[in-house]
């Protein structure tokens, strides 16, 4: 299974706290988790064919080995204070579960 997150940043948030945040914290600490095989963020660089900006910012990829597995695992109280930083930053991120065809 797989999470595809959407968002974009609040406003204020500066970028580059974000971003170290996310490449030192984040993504190691997901990648720990027992339920998760991968966890990737990304940052959009634009629109395929287009001059348009992308409507999110930023994506994050996260398989999981399954569902309830993935959720007891962001339960636990120290990854939720890891992860608290993520609410901070992200503006109303949209959590897209999905199943490959």
């Amino acid at each position: 299974m797989r999470i595809v997150v959407l968002f974009n940043l609040k406003d204020g948030v500066d970028i580059g706290e974000y971003e170290e945040w996310a490449k030192t914290r984040d993504v190691p600490a997901v990648n720990a988790l027992g339920s998760v095989t991968s966890f990737t963020v990304h940052k959009a660089t634009g629109l395929f064919g287009s001059d348009d900006p992308s409507p999110y910012e930023y994506f994050e990829i996260i398989d999981i080995t399954g569902l309830d597995a993935f959720v007891a695992d962001v339960s636990d109280p120290e990854f939720q204070a890891m992860a608290a930083p993520f609410q901070d930053y992200a503006d109303n991120p949209q959590f897209i579960l999905t199943e490959d065809l």
